[in-house]
């Protein structure tokens, strides 16, 4: 387990900021950086509190808004621990295994289906393919720090890549279609959220009835042809779309 590192926050006393949300907000960035690895110790609140001349009530109510969102634990008899930092994806064409490995959370994948099927109606209509027509079908568990972060489920026209499962299990799926030479040129894609079933959340870690984000995405390569259709599950207490946004000339 790692040990209680010291912590060193600025926080402005004259602001009309709440004091417990500049230490929240702190000290999730800090999370985010790298700063605290998973398994860091910060401290019982009374400790804490005494570090940085707060009240015990403002340091309580900043660890609980990062309880909520899943990067602290209170463990009893050892304190606020770090358990991870929230994934936060770029809304571009990606990987979420490139994603993962740029941002240093070490992924993994575990290959759950691999089988050539015959396409239903929704796939076919996204590969633009006749209903009932052969496709492979995916289904993998990817990890970051050795936790489910995402269930994913791909449909691929047949022949467009050899694929085994052992290969899948080591990179992603967009580093192999870019190494087959295959190149990606554009996605359609919506983002949706709902409740997990208790098979979904038993896969993913999470109660039944815990939030899901959801995506379905169509990628076409530069022929227009579409390559893969994409139907993926991730967890709202580990994941989060993060994108800009530009005002209308």
């Amino acid at each position: 387990m790692a040990k209680q590192r010291p912590l060193q926050f600025s926080l402005d006393r004259g602001s009309p900021v709440p004091l417990y949300f500049q230490l929240s907000q702190q000290l999730e960035a800090a999370i985010e950086r790298g700063e605290f690895a998973p398994g860091s110790l910060l401290g019982n609140e009374i400790e804490l509190a005494g570090r940085l001349g707060l009240s015990r009530p403002t340091v309580r109510q900043a660890i609980q808004s990062l309880v909520d969102k899943g990067l602290l634990v209170r463990r009893r008899g050892v304190g606020t621990q770090v358990v991870h930092s929230q994934v936060k994806r770029p809304l571009e064409l990606s990987s979420l295994y490139d994603d993962l490995e740029s941002a240093g959370q070490q992924p993994a994948t575990r290959v759950l289906h691999h089988a050539v099927e015959p396409a239903p109606a929704p796939v076919a209509a996204a590969l633009g393919i006749a209903e009932g027509a052969d496709v492979l079908r995916l289904e993998r568990l990817r990890l970051a720090h050795g936790e489910p972060v995402a269930h994913l489920r791909n449909h691929l026209p047949v022949g467009l890549l050899d694929l085994d499962a052992e290969t899948l299990g080591r990179t992603g799926l967009y580093r192999l279609l870019r190494q087959a030479g295959i190149t990606l040129h554009s996605a359609r894609q919506t983002i949706g959220a709902r409740a997990a079933t208790a098979e979904e959340g038993e896969l993913l870690a999470e109660p039944e009835g815990a939030p899901l984000l959801t995506m379905e995405r169509t990628t076409f390569d530069d022929t227009g042809r579409a390559v893969e259709f994409g139907s993926h599950l991730y967890r709202a207490s580990r994941y989060a779309f993060d994108f800009q946004l530009l005002a209308r000339s």
